[in-house]
């Protein structure tokens, strides 16, 4: 596995440096800001992507807020997501009456996002709010839009920034596509 990973790795394209990124971070927080600062909003991490998105933009937002974290997966460390979406676990702080706001690495065909919000809501959350990273550009309509987006992406399968390629590669200083997938 690890020579699979290693040739991945070495073979990628780099399609944003860790400064671009980190400038999109600053201009994302500045939005979120804008529009959340006086709502007392409840964050959700998406795992496990959403980790690296999620801590690179909690001190950039200078009011408060609180954190939890939610964990629903179509990939499940393979290149290739089913259907089913996986619950693995849902946040313990309550949502009712609350402002949520949902950060995630990528924004890709839009399932598992939608279905998070979707629970959101159910649980009876005033707004729900959506922050991605990346939003890839698939040429057809998503089921959900991220309110807030740092970069966008052509189709490609990438890692690095919490994107993982079979796991691995989310601490990458980048975003990567990988050249070729295996």
């Amino acid at each position: 596995m690890l020579d699979e990973i290693n040739h991945i790795r070495k073979h990628a394209i780099r399609l944003y440096d860790s400064q671009q990124v980190e400038a999109a971070l600053d201009r994302m927080a500045a939005e979120i800001t804008a529009q959340l600062q006086d709502s007392n909003p409840l964050v959700l991490c998406v795992i496990n992507g959403g980790i690296i998105p999620t801590g690179k933009l909690l001190p950039r937002l200078d009011f408060p807020l609180m954190l939890d974290s939610i964990h629903a997966s179509r990939y499940r460390n393979t290149t290739a997501g089913s259907a089913k979406i996986h619950w693995l676990f849902k946040p313990t702080t309550p949502l009712a009456d609350r402002t949520i706001l949902i950060i995630d690495d990528i924004l890709d065909e839009g399932y598992t996002l939608r279905a998070i919000v979707d629970y959101c809501l159910e649980q009876g959350a005033r707004k729900v709010y959506t922050a991605a990273l990346l939003d890839k550009m698939l040429g057809t309509e998503k089921p959900v839009q991220a309110d807030f987006v740092g970069l966008t992406v052509e189709n490609h399968y990438l890692f690095g920034y919490g994107m993982d390629y079979k796991g691995y590669l989310r601490n990458a200083d980048g975003v990567y596509a990988c050249k070729e997938v295996l």
